[in-house]
């Protein structure tokens, strides 16, 4: 087994980073460089943590699962780092997790909005889960628009297929019905014939679970079939404004999407923070929920803070902390790890998409994520 104890004595603290910094998710991914730039300067420039530096060691996972994990395990066996945080995909996050969690027994902390049931002690998750997104949203947009038939048009792999279970429970206990659920690869094209399905199924809602580099294509069919002009409501939980960015704006008009930060949150830490970024990184890779910048910068400041509490780098130690980490200001709101659960309460928001901005047309509040309690280790960490 590998030594877990990494940075027990007196050198850098190094933190672990995996950001698919090209490839299809590379606005993405270098967005969540840059958060994991600006967090770790601005702890080091207040004497980093325990009173020594700590170390970005930062991996390219190039929208590749293959590449995610080569890089875990870099960080894991050469690197040696103390804490490993990254991924977007849910593939992504189980390829990280055999080489830093299973085999090397190290800390891993995932900071995008997926599709929950993740119960490791060596793994935090801080970004939104399905009873944060879909338990308040589909309810509110059956409530607002009386829609009742749901299509859901999907990329094939473990979050579109799990989170579309938790759809249709929801949409089903609320006096709608499923129209249609069909998977097509992460990098499929011609979708004419769904699109053709989804008029003929007189769907009310594509709830979207397609994602790049498959998402352009399908949004384009689907705006050349009128969906929307016909009054057809477009959802997609993770839709941020990076991903608008990818898109032009008349394809997303009208898109309704739920996540815990959007650009035009209005409280002042959040505005503060947003300033921050933009002047550090202008650019097209921008500060957003979505794409894991708000559930990276939650997670590097709420290790930060368990290290801080735990005194050392001692895993456990560290891990006991994190349990019952928060935040007073975070992008969105305050937060705080649910004890026992290993995810986060945090505050969420409902948005749609106009002109290629999101405006927020319902805060939500903060919201627990009702996951399963974790079980208690069974090795020495």
């Amino acid at each position: 087994m590998p030594d877990t104890h990494r940075s027990l004595g007196g050198g850098s603290i190094k933190v672990g980073v995996i950001a698919d910094q090209t490839g299809p998710l590379s606005v993405m991914g270098l967005a969540n460089a840059n958060v994991a730039r600006m967090v770790i300067g601005d702890l080091n420039a207040k004497g980093g943590l325990l009173g020594r530096h700590v170390e970005l060691c930062l991996e390219d996972s190039a929208t590749n699962d293959q590449a995610a994990a080569a890089r875990a395990a870099k960080l894991i066996q050469h690197d040696r780092v103390d804490v490993v945080f990254g991924g977007i995909y849910s593939s992504t996050r189980q390829a990280i997790k055999q080489p830093v969690v299973v085999e090397g027994r190290t800390l891993y902390i995932y900071p995008e909005q997926y599709e929950g049931q993740e119960s490791d002690p060596l793994l935090f998750c801080t970004g939104p889960v399905p009873a944060q997104q879909v338990d308040p949203f589909v309810p509110w947009l059956m409530r607002t628009t009386g829609a009742k038939r749901f299509f859901l048009p999907s990329a094939d792999y473990i979050w579109p297929r799990v989170m579309n279970q938790r759809v249709r429970e929801v949409v089903t206990a609320h006096g709608g019905s499923i129209v249609g659920e069909e998977y097509f690869p992460l990098d499929h094209a011609d979708y004419r014939a769904v699109v053709e399905r989804i008029a003929s199924t007189r769907a009310d809602v594509v709830f979207n679970m397609t994602v790049p580099p498959g998402l352009a294509p399908f949004f384009e069919q689907l705006y050349d079939s009128g969906f929307s002009r016909r009054g057809g409501q477009l959802v997609c939980t993770y839709f941020d404004e990076n991903v608008l960015g990818m898109l032009p704006a008349a394809h997303t008009d009208g898109l309704y999407s739920c996540l815990d930060y959007y650009q035009t949150v209005d409280d002042p830490f959040s505005r503060k923070l947003l300033a921050q970024y933009d002047a550090l990184y202008p650019g097209h890779a921008k500060f957003t929920g979505g794409s894991a910048c708000s559930g990276l910068y939650r997670g590097l400041r709420m290790w930060a803070a368990a290290v801080t509490e735990a005194g050392s780098l001692d895993q456990t130690a560290v891990i006991a902390a994190l349990d019952h980490a928060r935040i007073a200001e975070g992008p969105g709101g305050p937060a705080a790890m649910v004890p026992g659960q290993h995810h986060a309460r945090m505050h969420m928001y409902i948005a749609q998409a106009r002109a290629g901005r999101f405006e927020i047309v319902e805060p939500l509040g903060a919201i627990d994520p009702h996951e399963r309690l974790v079980a208690a280790p069974s090795l020495a960490l």
